[in-house]
Parts: structure tokens; sequence; C-alpha cells
């Protein structure tokens, strides 16, 4: 008998980015009249690396968080990723093939999201957008109608379908926003900022609605968000890049088992004790009586909190992790 070995092919990524570069030069100037005049006769200019030198991969049906602080090159990652911009090296794939090329195979497979642009008519209704969207994207009438129906559910809009859109409020707009760029069923989908300027009550409305799309479509994701709710609620995993240069790639759980390197026991006290006592047991981050919050290194905490209940009257007392943002904030 002979013996089959069966080799197992890991499919391809959906996207991949292998040493992406994207430089832009600047026009510098003095300032001043006799500056803009030196100017027009030796214009001096610089390079800004927006992008430098960063690989990762995204395999099907991810969601990944694109975090990092302004100015940090995710939006022009993304841009280069739906062909919006050339790179200045690297290679760069979504689902096999170069975006910069702008071929039409992949243009009908992705939708790029921003939170402060708009890609619906002002002075139209949303669904006049939609059906100018199923037209450029060639959507059969039957899975327009399908797509349709099942996006106006979800997203709760079926009464505002046929009012302009500059009567809509933002949070309106947004869901709109995302059923246009939604209609034609992409499989990968890049959100840049989508609940920027939201209400508390709208960003968790539209965190629900990107989980849900995500889970039953299976489709691939990248998320830029200033909003660290947004990561922590739809990311298992994150790409962190600053001043273009990559800085961490991996689970969310991850960074915060590197980078917190404490946590925090709050407390409430029936008797109030000095500070001078508290200061023994940890760093005080919040003191305001009869509620004081301590910041104490990790591996202590369960020592710290038997001293804190065995020698001080506490009413209440709960150990918590520190914000993501001050997390995200310590690794930058």
């Amino acid at each position: 008998m002979h013996s089959v070995e069966c080799t197992i092919t890991k499919p391809m990524p959906v996207i991949e980015v292998s040493h992406l570069k994207k430089y832009f030069q600047v026009h510098q100037k003095e300032p001043g009249l006799l500056g803009s005049i030196k100017s027009l006769i030796n214009r001096k200019y610089y390079d800004v690396k927006a992008v430098d030198d960063i690989s990762f991969s995204i395999d099907e049906g991810e969601l990944i968080g694109f975090i990092g602080p302004n100015g940090a090159g995710k939006t022009t990652t993304l841009k280069v990723l739906s062909g919006l911009l050339y790179p200045n090296g690297g290679e760069v794939t979504v689902l096999g093939h170069n975006p910069y090329k702008r071929e039409p195979v992949l243009q009908k497979q992705f939708s790029l999201v921003m939170g402060a642009k708009n890609q619906l008519w002002w002075d139209l209704p949303p669904l006049e957008t939609f059906i100018l969207n199923k037209e450029i994207y060639e959507v059969p009438d039957d899975q327009y109608k399908k797509n349709l129906d099942e996006l106006v559910e979800m997203l709760d809009v079926k009464d505002i379908l046929k009012v302009q859109v500059r009567k809509l409020s933002l949070g309106q707009r947004m869901k709109c926003e995302l059923i246009s760029a939604l209609i034609h069923s992409p499989k990968v989908l890049f959100l840049d900022e989508p609940t920027i300027g939201l209400d508390v009550v709208m960003q968790k409305k539209m965190r629900d609605f990107i989980k849900t799309y995500n889970q039953k479509y299976k489709s691939t994701i990248i998320l830029t968000s200033h909003y660290m709710d947004d990561v922590k609620e739809l990311c298992e995993r994150v790409v962190v890049i600053d001043k273009g240069k990559l800085m961490f790639d991996g689970k969310l759980t991850e960074i915060i088992e590197r980078f917190a390197d404490h946590k925090k026991l709050s407390i409430v006290f029936q008797n109030a004790p000095s500070r001078v006592d508290l200061e023994q047991i940890g760093e005080i981050e919040e003191y305001d009586l009869p509620r004081v919050v301590l910041k104490v290194p990790r591996g202590e905490v369960s020592q710290k909190a038997v001293k804190l209940l065995t020698q001080f009257s506490v009413a209440d007392l709960n150990i918590e992790e520190e914000s993501i943002e001050d997390i995200i904030r310590r690794l930058f």
C-alpha cells in the first residue's frame, strides 16, 4: 500500500501589503512677501513619509482595527488599497489585483466609506444615489431589491429614503452612506472614521450594524477610528501605525497584556483613610472621598486588594483594567 499525503493549502490573503511606501513632496516657503518672491525663483521641497515600509496581510472575513494618531498614515494606506493613490514602493494586492490598475473587476468588489466625505447627492433623496450606484456597479434588479431591503431593515431607514439628503441628520446620512457603499455586496470594505461626529447612541448603532454585517456576509473589513470603543467592540486584531511605520500587528488583548503593566483599584470607603496610608499601597490616581482610585502593578493586585480589605473599612472594591486609550497612548 502506498501512503497518500494530503497537503492543506492555506487560501491567499484577501489583502496583502508588502513594504508599502507612499511619500508626498511638499513645497516649503518662507513667510511674508519676500519669502513668496524667493519661492518663485528657488522653490524648496521636502518629502513627507506618509507610509514608510509597512507590511501586513488580512484574511477573508477578518475585521481589523487600523489605528494610530492623526497623521499616522491610516487614510493614505486605505487610499492606496482602494486605488486612489499610487505607491512609491512595495507591493499591494486586494483580492489578487493591484488596486492602482483600477480594474473594473476589482472596483466592483470593494467600497471605501469616509466619515468626513459625502458620496450622497446633497439635493436628492438617498434612494436616487442608491439607484445610480446600482447602475454603476451593474447590479441586477432582483439582487438590488434584495440588498436594499436587507440593508434598509438592518439600519432602520425606511422612512427617510425619499427625503432630501440635506434635510437628514448626520446619523441618518451615515446610515445611508453605508447603504450606498454596500448596495453591490462588496467583498472588501474600507471604513475610515465611520462614526466621526456621531453621538454616543448613534455610534453604538453603527457599531452593531458593522458587526452584524461582517458576521452575516463574511466581508473583509478594515476600520480606522479615533473612538477606541469602536475598536474594542469590533476588532480582535489591530494594526497600529505611527508616523508611517508599523508599530504593532496582533490581537488587541496582546496589547493590553504587553503595555498595561498596571491595574486600577476603585474603592469606596466607609471611614476615610489618609492619603499617606493609601500611598503605601499604590499610586493615588483619584482622591475624592469616600471614593479613591489606586494604580497598582498588575502582579500585585490580589495582594494589595487583600491589604485594603483587612486594614481599612471598605464598602466597595472593584478591580479595573486601564482604558484602551491610555494603553495606546503609552504605546505611541
